[in-house]
Formats: C-alpha cells, structure tokens, sequence
C-alpha cells in the first residue's frame, strides 16, 4: 500500500480511502464489515463516511467494523447535508455543526474525528461561523484536522484566507470528484491546493461505476448499481449516463487493453499517477471489488497511456482560450 501526505500536514494516509455511501443500503452490514476488515489487512489506513449516508446506518457500521482499530486509522466523516426535518437540521450554522459531531461522534462510537468535513458550501451561512465554530471543535480535541467537500476554487480560496486572517484552523483537505471523464478540477482548484498546501482526496474515481466498462448504453442500468438506486440513482445518471461518456469509455477501454490494463484499474491509477491527488475514495461494494481497487496502487501508467488519456478528454472539453494566463 502507498501512503501519502496530506497536504502540508504530517497525516499519512493510504492511496486508496474506502468509501461507505452504501453501507447499509445497496451493502449489508455483515458484507459491508467483511470489506471494511479486509481493507485494513490489505494496509488500508482510511475510511470515509459521512452523517447524511444512508440515514446515518453508514456512519455505525464503520464504527462497529473499526472497534478496536480506532487509533490506527484515519477517519473522515461529514456535516452539512439534511439529516432531519427541522429548518436547522441542514447547512453549515453553528448549531447544526455542534448538534451534527454529537450525532457523529456517538454512531461512529467514538470521541473524536480524525478529519471533519463540511459536505458542501452553504450559501445562507457566513464561512467566518462555520470556521469558527469547527475551529472550537478543534480546540476541544473532538476533530483532528478540518476539510471542505464540493467547494469551488474561489470558495476553498476565500476559507482559506478567513482562517488566515482570524488565526483559525484551516481547511487542509478537500473532496472533490475527479475521474477520466470529469476533470475540471485541473483548471483551478489542483493548482490552487499544489500552491497552498491542501490536500485532494477525490470521489467517484470510477465515475458511478461507468468506468468499470460493465455498462450497456442500450440497456436501462442494472439493479443492484448506483446507477439504479432508488434515492442517487436518478443524480449519478444526470452526472455520467450519457452517450458521450459511453463513447469515452469504449475509447478508454480500448486503449486499456491494449496496454494489458483492465479498464477500473487503468482508471484508478490514471488518477494516482497525479502528484497533487493524496487519496481516491473507493467505494467497494464485494471484496472482489477491494481487491481490484487495491491494485490500481501497483499500476504505471506510461506516458504514451496518459497522452492517449488527454486526448479523450479533449475530445470531451476541446481546447478553447481560456481566461487565465
């Protein structure tokens, strides 16, 4: 397994975070432990979940299946999405913060996060209060390190000096999707995290599974996919499903092959081949799926491999005159 630092921090983390999305809907609790277990025999040292996944469900059984790890790990957790139907059960205020590390700290059966992320910007909210208020998580040892997830570039900037300028802790990660068929990424927000020190931990690596090749563009997605969720399915289709794409990853596919690559592995270390990234999110849903994730981390790509990856993504956002020199 490879570790890597987490931006300007001393954090090591595995190459590879397992993801938990799932865990206690399209993944049982039983299987989900399975893999959770395996991962950390495999090296595996970091684990993402969140409050809002799967009603909180994720957030125990992560805990149940790290008990007794607890302090050989790095846990991520999330706040900021809806997690009850009261007008403050959302956002970045104080008192959603304050009530939402509670909540999380009791499902994960722990008494303190490892890394805390904001799950997406909220717009009806100052950043200096949700800064402050994680800043006093800080203090009182329930947090280890602050992050940002889904923030533009301009956002993660303007964090970063309001924590610059109040002396606070700063956001020192952040989780953004990144894949070999969305990689706006590359414009601003990596340069902005390799210049500042802020670590990239990227999701949906596979984008939704399409990557994996096992798609038909002709066929309605299979059960059992997140494409077919009840609840996200209707999100990831919008996002990847559609005839474009499915022209890219036959193209990818093939370029894979014949490079003796299958194609999810390709994928994955297509994405660890760039220095800035620190860790992937996989989100393994068998052990079959870990033990493939797991191997990307012994994948080179050549340079002809990733010459032949940037000319697929021209073909998706052709080169235009930007805006900044």
């Amino acid at each position: 397994m490879q570790y890597r630092k987490m931006g300007r921090t001393g954090l090591k983390v595995s190459a590879i975070c397992l993801g938990s999305a799932t865990y206690g809907s399209q993944v049982g609790e039983i299987e989900a432990i399975d893999i959770i277990k395996s991962a950390l025999a495999a090296g595996v040292n970091f684990f993402d979940t969140a409050d809002a996944y799967t009603e909180g469900r994720s957030e125990e059984i992560v805990g149940k299946a790290l008990k007794g790890k607890r302090q050989s790990v790095v846990l991520a957790t999330k706040v900021g999405h809806r997690t009850g139907p009261g007008v403050n059960d959302a956002g970045l205020s104080r008192k959603h913060i304050m009530q939402g590390i509670e909540d999380s700290l009791r499902r994960l059966g722990t008494d303190y996060i490892d890394l805390y992320y904001v799950h997406e910007p909220d717009y009806d909210t100052p950043i200096e209060e949700t800064l402050h208020a994680l800043d006093d998580l800080v203090h009182q040892g329930k947090v280890r390190y602050i992050a940002c997830s889904n923030f533009r570039a301009w956002q993660l900037c303007k964090a970063l000096w309001v924590s610059d300028l109040h002396g606070l802790a700063r956001f020192d990660c952040i989780q953004p999707p990144y894949n070999l068929l969305t990689r706006d990424i590359e414009y601003e927000l990596l340069p902005l995290c390799a210049s500042e020190g802020v670590g990239v931990c990227v999701f949906n690596p596979l984008a939704g599974g399409l990557l994996t090749g096992k798609h038909d563009p002709h066929k309605p997605p299979a059960e059992g996919t997140r494409f077919a969720l009840e609840h996200l399915g209707a999100i990831y289709q919008e996002h990847y499903w559609s005839a474009t794409n499915f022209e890219a990853v036959a193209s990818l596919k093939q370029i894979a092959e014949e490079h003796g690559r299958n194609l999810p592995q390709f994928a994955l270390a297509w994405i660890l081949s760039n220095e800035v990234v620190t860790s992937a999110i996989c989100g393994a849903t068998s052990l079959k799926h870990l033990e493939q994730n797991l191997g990307a981390t012994e994948v080179k790509l050549s340079k002809e491999e990733l010459a032949a990856c940037g000319s697929i993504w021209q073909q998706l956002r052709p080169v235009r005159l930007f805006y900044g020199r």
